[in-house]
């Protein structure tokens, strides 16, 4: 396990305080922003891209301990994957400006190029640097740090990935489109398939006698074991680990993998048996609601999942029904960032435009609409539509969900000419309510689209709730929560030093765009706030990978 705890910063300690709620942790915090590329470097420490976080961190995989290399605030956006080259340099994958970074062993940073479309599968072979694009018709380049125009070896790559060098000294990589893996000489050729009806293949790599393992990115964890030396025979390990990302194997063959949904660091076995080195949990989250059950549900970039809470009055922890890190994963998903629960199902949006329904009894899942610009925060009207903050036009939308025989529902424009609606939520009298994020304002959206300010002044607003006859709102500049109330108007700050956002000191550089070339690029962070049916509030930690309980102290329970 790792010594450092938290990602957001190394005490590990919940530092909220409050004079009116209990904060307790719902699972354990997490050292990573997710995990995707990985690869051992000259010092021996396993190397982490970490995409969603634009940062790269060093991993002693006999301690666990975890030190950030890459910081958030250097000039790599989203690194997916990187190598080493023989001098000890560091090639990042910069997959969504599209951008390949040397990092020399000194710590300067310098662009080999910005020629590639959605960079991804990186390796070196000596001194040479090869690169692969994850897009349709994609290509496989050599790429030269001295400044040299890239030469391209093949082009037609179904989404390529994690790619390395074989034993026979052929690159092998994988079309993720259509469950293949191919080879191709460093000199150029004619690019062969090497293996088909491969389970959803992400990355390959050869363990330390030349044996080709091929990553699933699905829900099982299968890693592919293909003899190349024999007639081809595969062995299938399914290890359980949701959403593999990549491999590397270090000088004893030892196997670590990562994973795009949970992340961590996992010790994988030949047999399957896995052995946790960094903890996974959420990557987010994002998005928070609770269902009349009270199930806590968390909208996670690449799924839904549910923290595991630990008993009152005990350390948060995984109880024995959760998954890895606290935190159990019900449906892994192209992309989730706002979330409602209504009536047994679950309203979700992504950011790169689409709103859908999943039935967590059934697993039937119904899109709602698509082709919004960035929506986020989600609720259900009284009259049953959905209402959505879409964030990237400015606007609050109304989807008619009422034909039980349509899937896509009727949009209707409730105001627009916004700046960017990031969360809505309604009130006991069904009055709507919208968070600004960049004007620092909570509106209230009357007939017609006008709007009526119910607070101003706030720090970067993201998520609403409402218990009783009070409106809460998540600051994740100042990381406070403010409570306003709805009949007076009186507001007041209910809880500071929440573990949202970037971590202290840390200052966030542009974020990257919503799509890099035609694929899905990065999505915004968004820190989530949902009232439970039994009057606490739940909130998305978004800092340290948590969801946090906030359970009012005596004599301070609102009213319901």
């Amino acid at each position: 396990m790792s010594t450092r705890p938290n990602r957001y910063d190394e005490t590990g300690d919940l530092r909220t305080t409050s004079a009116r709620w209990e904060a307790r942790r719902l699972n354990p915090p997490n050292p990573l922003w997710g995990s995707n590329g990985v690869a051992f470097g000259p010092d021996g420490r396993l190397y982490v891209a970490q995409f969603l976080a634009g940062q790269i961190s060093a991993v002693d995989t006999a301690t666990g301990d975890v030190d950030v290399i890459v910081p958030m605030d250097s000039p790599v956006q989203s690194p997916d994957d990187l190598a080493f080259g023989a001098d000890g340099s560091m090639y990042i994958a910069d997959l969504v400006p599209g951008l390949v970074w040397r990092r020399s062993p000194a710590g300067e940073y310098s662009l080999v190029s910005d020629d590639v479309a959605n960079p991804n599968g990186i390796t070196c072979v000596g001194d040479r640097l090869f690169i692969n694009e994850m897009k349709p018709n994609g290509r496989l380049m050599e790429l030269f740090p001295d400044g040299k125009d890239p030469v391209v070896l093949t082009e037609g790559l179904a989404l390529g990935n994690a790619m390395q060098l074989g034993p026979d000294g052929h690159l092998y990589y994988p079309h993720m489109l259509t469950g293949q893996v191919w080879r191709i000489p460093p000199d150029g050729g004619t690019p062969e398939v090497v293996a088909e009806d491969v389970h959803e293949p992400v990355a390959v790599r050869f363990d330390q006698g030349g044996v080709l393992h091929v990553l699933s990115r699905g829900v099982e964890g299968i890693v592919t074991r293909i003899d190349l030396h024999g007639g081809g025979s595969r062995t299938l390990v399914t290890s359980g680990l949701k959403g593999l990302d990549n491999a590397a194997f270090d000088a004893e063959n030892r196997m670590f993998v990562s994973s795009y949904a949970s992340g961590g660091v996992t010790e994988l076995h030949p047999d399957g048996r896995t052995r946790e080195i960094v903890r996974r949990g959420f990557d987010g989250p994002y998005g928070v609601t609770v269902d009349l059950g009270g199930t806590v549900y968390a909208a996670d970039h690449y799924r839904l999942a549910s923290p595991a809470a630990a008993d009152e009055g005990e350390p948060a922890g995984p109880s024995p029904a959760a998954g890895p890190g606290g935190v159990t994963t019900h449906l892994l998903l192209p992309f989730a960032h706002g979330i409602t629960a209504e009536g047994g199902l679950l309203h979700y949006t992504s950011q790169f435009g689409n709103v859908q329904t999943y039935d967590p009894g059934s697993g039937a899942h119904r899109e709602r609409a698509r082709g919004l610009n960035r929506p986020i925060g989600i609720a259900v009207a009284p009259d049953g539509s959905l209402v959505v903050a879409e964030t990237g036009a400015g606007r609050v939308v109304a989807i008619d969900i009422s034909d039980s025989e349509s899937d896509l529902g009727t949009v209707t424009v409730l105001a627009e000419g916004l700046d960017q609606p990031t969360d809505v939520a309604f009130d006991a009298e069904g009055r709507l309510h919208v968070s600004e994020e960049r004007l620092g304002v909570v509106l209230r959206i009357e007939e017609g689209g006008k709007t009526v300010v119910v607070a101003d002044g706030l720090g970067a607003p993201q998520g609403l709730a409402v218990l009783g006859e009070e409106l809460f709102v998540v600051e994740t500049g100042p990381r406070r929560l403010r409570a306003v109330s709805l009949t007076t108007g009186e507001r007041r700050i209910d809880a500071e030093d929440l573990p949202v956002g970037p971590p202290p000191g840390v200052v966030p550089r542009t974020e990257p765009a919503l799509f890099a070339d035609i694929m899905p690029g990065m999505a915004r962070r968004f820190a989530g706030l949902a009232a439970a049916p039994d009057g606490t509030l739940v909130l998305s930690a978004n800092g340290e990978g948590t969801v946090l309980r906030l359970t009012p102290k005596t004599g301070d329970q609102p009213e319901r």
